[in-house]
């Protein structure tokens, strides 16, 4: 059996061997890199993630199966994005008859034609049912209506 092992384990097998070797030190210290990176990116605790990646193979396929979905400058995008979008639906509201969404100034919905909003006779600008008062011209609108919305 030694015979054969000698016979085997010639100076090429050696460097072969040791080449593999290096090669998987090398692999394993990237990947310990990788997830060390890859979580501070992603705005996670990556000290305690690269304890984690110490322990070999099952360390970062456990960090690549539980690690957050985004990055934090993503998540920041997105969240930036959620708030412009929420900003931008408060200048609008929605037809009470339909549902359609109406701009804030809306005398008259486009899609069912139901009023939404009186009209100023003085200055025409929309005016709320409940309004007693324009408060653009400070001209009185009796009843909650104005002269030209009883036209």
């Amino acid at each position: 059996m030694s015979e054969i092992l000698s016979e085997l384990w010639t100076p090429e097998m050696q460097m072969a061997l040791t080449a593999a070797i290096a090669f998987l030190v090398v692999l394993y210290v990237l990947s310990i890199i990788w997830v060390v990176r890859d979580a501070y990116l992603r705005g996670t605790v990556w000290y305690i993630w690269a304890v984690v990646a110490l322990v070999p193979i099952l360390g970062v396929v456990a960090y690549s199966m539980l690690r957050p979905p985004l990055l934090q400058l993503d998540r920041d995008e997105q969240e930036l994005e959620v708030a412009l979008k929420q900003r931008q639906l408060l200048q609008y509201g929605e037809c009470a008859s339909c549902g359609y969404p109406v701009e804030a100034d809306y005398v008259i919905c486009p899609k069912c034609h139901q009023r939404l909003k009186n009209q100023c006779g003085t200055c025409g600008h929309a005016l709320d049912p409940s309004w007693t008062v324009c408060p653009y011209c400070a001209t009185p609108v009796g009843d909650g209506r104005s002269r030209s919305a009883s036209n």
